[in-house]
């Protein structure tokens, strides 16, 4: 699974159309500000779990999301 660094465009993926925040970003597209760490990884037991990426969407707003629910833009390799 690929890692993305502060400048990186990525386009927001969730994968559970259930997720509260699916219908507000699922599509949506943005660069990552910041990485942040956690310590979630003690809970799910996967190391991935323990980075947040703060992304500036193309709407102004910024969110935090986890590298599950990031891919590169379409057309593009990261």
């Amino acid at each position: 699974m690929q890692d993305f660094s502060k400048g990186d465009r990525v386009r927001i993926d969730i994968p559970d159309e259930t997720d509260p925040d699916y219908e507000a970003y699922h599509g949506d597209h943005g660069r990552v500000l910041a990485v942040l760490t956690d310590d979630a990884d003690e809970v799910t037991g996967e190391a991935c779990d323990s980075r947040l990426y703060r992304v500036k969407l193309e709407t102004g707003e910024t969110m935090d999301f986890r590298r599950r629910d990031l891919r590169p833009p379409i057309g593009e390799s990261g």
